[in-house]
C-alpha cells in the first residue's frame, strides 16, 4: 500500500469523458462516496454511438446528484477546446483531474484517423498544459491494453516494452504515457495511466463485442467472430474499473527531486484487467445463455445459423492478459467480477433499455 493519500471529500473534482461508460460511473462513485465534493464533467456528446444512452447516463447522474451533497457541473464540450479547457481550469481550479475522454475503438481508428488526433492527441495536450497551469494535485489518465499491441508475452506486464502499436488508437494512448511523463518531469505534475482491459457493462459502448453482437442478434444479423474464434480477451467489468480508479485517484506518485535538483518524474502506470482472460467462443455461449434469461431473446433462437467465424481483422491481437502485481501490491485491489455475472447484469439492462 501507497503512504500517501488524498481525501476526495470536499474537493474539486475534474472528470472529462464525464457521459462515457467509464466516466459516468465514476461520476456517480463519486457523488455516492465521497461527502461535498465538487464534480466537475466534460463531454462533446459527439454520435460515435447512440446518444440516447449518454442522456441515460446524464439522467442516472442527475438522480445521483439529488441524494447526494456534493455539487455537479456539466459542460457540454470537447477537450481539443483550448479555451474552453482554461475557462473550465479557471473557473473551477480542480485539484484532482480524471482525463477519461478520448476518441475510442481500435477499427474505427483506421477509417476515421482525424477524431484520434484531435480528442486523445490534442486534446490530452490542452489538459496537460491546464495541470500545469493550474497546479492539480493528481492527474489520472485513461490508458489502453492496446499499447501492448504486437507484444508476445502474457501476461502483459507495465514492465513490458510497448513499441510495437498495431493501430493508430494504440499509438495515441502510448503517447499520451510519453506526454505525461514528460509533463511530469518537467513540471513535477503527480500523474497515473491506467492501462484498461476490454471494459464491459450495463449502458456500454454499443461498438464493444458483447453489445455489437447483442444488437445484429435482435436484428437477426450473423455476428462474425474474429480470428475463427481463437482470440482471446480479459473483459473487465466495469465497477471493478471505477474501484481501481477511485483508490488510484486518492494516492498521486510522490513529488522529490533527484539529484540533479530536477524532480523525479512523479509518474506511474497501472494494468486495470481482470487477469482472466476469456476464449471468444466461451464468451459468446455465455452471452446467448444471459440474453434468452433475461428475455432479450427466445428460448429457441437459433444461434448456431447466426455465428460466422472470420479471419483477424487488421490492428486487432488474438490475446489481452493483464498482470495486475503492481495494483494488488500498491492498493490491495484486483478485479475480480466473473464474466457471467457481468453479462447476466448488461442482459438485464438492455431488456430494460431497449424493452
Amino acid at each position: 500500500m501507497l503512504d500517501k493519500r488524498i481525501d476526495l471529500s470536499k474537493k474539486t473534482v475534474l472528470v472529462t469523458g464525464a457521459a462515457g461508460f467509464i466516466g459516468a460511473n465514476l461520476v456517480k462513485r463519486l457523488i455516492n462516496d465521497c461527502k461535498g465534493a465538487h464534480i466537475v464533467g466534460i463531454d462533446n456528446l459527439n454520435d460515435y454511438y447512440d446518444p440516447r444512452i449518454k442522456e441515460y447516463r446524464l439522467s442516472e447522474i442527475e438522480e445521483a446528484v439529488k441524494k447526494s451533497d456534493c455539487s455537479w457541473d456539466f459542460v457540454i464540450g470537447s477537450i481539443a477546446d483550448r479555451e474552453l479547457i482554461n475557462s473550465i481550469f479557471e473557473e473551477h481550479k480542480p485539484e484532482v483531474v480524471v482525463n477519461l475522454a478520448a476518441q475510442a475503438g481500435v477499427r474505427y481508428s483506421i477509417t476515421n484517423p482525424d477524431a484520434y488526433i484531435e480528442a486523445n492527441i490534442i486534446g490530452f495536450y490542452n489538459i496537460l498544459e491546464a495541470c500545469r497551469h493550474y497546479g492539480v494535485e493528481h492527474l489520472v489518465y485513461a490508458s489502453s491494453s492496446s499499447v501492448y499491441g504486437s507484444n508476445t508475452k502474457i501476461p502483459y506486464s507495465t514492465d513490458d516494452k510497448v513499441d510495437n502499436p498495431v493501430s493508430l488508437y494504440a499509438a495515441t494512448k502510448k503517447s499520451n504515457e510519453l506526454f505525461a511523463h514528460a509533463y511530469s518531469k518537467l513540471y513535477n505534475i503527480p500523474s497515473t495511466g491506467l492501462r484498461f482491459f476490454t471494459v464491459y457493462g450495463p449502458a456500454g459502448r454499443p461498438d464493444m463485442a458483447y453489445f455489437g453482437f447483442t444488437n445484429k442478434l435482435i436484428e437477426g444479423k450473423k455476428i462474425q467472430i474474429f480470428n475463427y474464434g481463437n482470440c482471446k480477451r480479459d473483459f473487465t467489468y466495469v465497477d471493478d474499473i471505477v474501484e481501481g480508479v477511485v483508490r488510484v485517484m486518492s494516492c498521486p506518485p510522490e513529488q522529490k527531486n533527484g539529484e540533479d535538483g530536477l524532480p523525479i518524474p512523479p509518474y506511474r502506470v497501472y494494468n486495470i484487467g481482470n487477469s482472466s482472460p476469456e476464449n471468444l467462443l466461451d464468451f459468446v455461449n455465455i452471452l446467448q445463455e444471459e440474453l434468452v434469461s433475461a428475455g432479450v431473446l427466445p428460448s429457441d433462437f437459433d444461434f448456431e445459423a447466426h455465428k460466422e467465424l472470420v479471419p483477424m481483422q487488421a490492428g486487432d491481437v488474438p490475446v489481452t492478459f493483464a498482470d495486475t502485481s503492481d495494483l494488488e501490491r500498491d492498493f490491495g485491489f484486483k478485479p475480480h467480477t466473473p464474466l457471467r455475472e457481468g453479462i447476466r447484469n448488461f442482459a438485464k439492462w438492455y431488456k430494460k433499455f431497449y424493452g
